[in-house]
């Protein structure tokens, strides 16, 4: 799964609610970098080349680390969480749980090799839950960019860089990548023989909880694609303005020229040359550059503020559907997490109480609902006649 990242919480500098503290100390930590200092490594040289060249002060980035933190198109890292089984079958504290810690710990030492745009600084197994799990925080990066700074913040190029290229709405570099990285963990779980059950292939048997489940992880696939899509819009817009802004930088580059080039210099009037003579070969045509040269500069400028004031309304216009896109997309999240929740109890009574126990329990809460909405009826009957 995706997560939000927590570096506190992953390092178990606090404790969750759902934490063995007597357990932590099997947890395994590979690397617990600050996310700052991991800027500083990845970013300052480009950032020096990239301000060098700027002419306008405006331009210049004090710091990336906040410029990216600010940003509605890129976050400062990304966190994958994968697990083997549950706590059905692979719990901590058993002797499948360590076989899940082993597989896990091995699937981490080649990660970083599988992914050399993909900077991880912070990496932990956690044995102090219900089920051996690991997260990998890690920053992504492109090199080589002709936009911006050279070596930059990018997802989406630092997994195309890997050869993870955008497809169809439910085929995007996220999800291509993360599928990727199953079939790693998986060929090393079979090297300790444990198969990998793909959830979702025999449909006709999900109870009713397990479908909403699926249900709300189609939705969520589908509405992270859609994110992802107006990400792309979002970036191509910025893209533009950016070229737009470049307006004064052409006004710049045109006042050099009236100063230097010499089309546009007054020149010193021949020997014996009357007044006359001298306004009609020199100084009207000089004139008429001027004019010519002037009205270019004023279409220019207009064209460019046309086009950044339309610019800036789709930008706007895009990043408010952002916000929407995450908040529902956070949405989902908790309400697939709840769902989650209700199955492992689900499952939980059952074990516990037997499925008899439990299918009379629910056939007698089935019939009890069924008589109240029942007697509704009847009563909302007789109260209109």
């Amino acid at each position: 799964m995706i997560g939000k990242g927590s570096a506190s919480h992953n390092s178990r500098k606090f404790i969750a609610e759902n934490v063995n503290a007597e357990r932590t100390r099997y947890n395994i930590s590979y690397i617990d970098e600050p996310l700052k200092k991991v800027y500083h490594d990845l970013f300052d040289e480009a950032l020096e080349r990239y301000n060098a060249k700027q002419k306008r002060k405006d331009r210049i980035i004090p710091d990336y680390y906040e410029k990216i933190r600010g940003s509605h198109q890129e976050k400062l890292f990304h966190e994958i969480i994968l697990q083997i089984g549950d706590m059905d079958n692979m719990a901590s504290g058993t002797e499948n749980g360590e076989l899940a810690k082993e597989v896990l710990d091995e699937y981490y030492r080649g990660f970083q090799a599988r992914n050399p745009n993909l900077r991880v600084y912070s990496a932990h197994i956690h044995m102090d839950e219900a089920t051996p799990h690991i997260h990998v925080d890690f920053v992504p990066f492109t090199t080589g960019s002709k936009r911006g700074l050279d070596t930059r913040v990018s997802l989406k190029q630092a997994l195309a860089a890997q050869g993870f290229t955008g497809g169809t709405r439910g085929a995007t570099e996220w999800a291509q990548w993360a599928e990727s990285e199953k079939k790693a963990l998986a060929a090393v779980m079979e090297r300790y023989g444990i198969e990998w059950e793909q959830k979702g292939t025999h449909e006709q048997h999900l109870s009713v909880l397990d479908f909403k489940k699926q249900e709300r992880a189609k939705e969520l696939a589908t509405l992270e694609a859609e994110l992802a899509a107006k990400q792309g819009e979002l970036s191509e817009i910025q893209h533009r303005l950016e070229s737009a802004d470049t307006a004064g930088e052409e006004i710049d580059r045109i006042e050099y020229k009236l100063s230097r080039d010499e089309d546009y210099a007054v020149p010193e009037p021949p020997k014996l040359m009357s007044a006359k003579n001298y306004r009609e070969r020199f100084v009207v045509p000089l004139v008429q550059r001027l004019k010519d040269l002037v009205r270019a500069v004023l279409v220019t400028c207009v064209k460019a503020w046309d086009k950044i004031a339309l610019l800036r309304g789709e930008n706007e216009e895009l990043e408010k559907e952002n916000r929407r896109l995450e908040e529902r997309l956070a949405s989902l999240e908790e309400k697939n997490d709840y769902l989650h929740k209700q199955t492992r109890d689900y499952a939980l009574l059952r074990r516990v109480f037997g499925d008899e126990y439990v299918d009379n329990l629910v056939a007698e809460a089935r019939e009890k609902q069924h008589n109240y909405e029942q007697n509704r009826k009847e009563n909302h009957y007789e109260h209109q006649h």
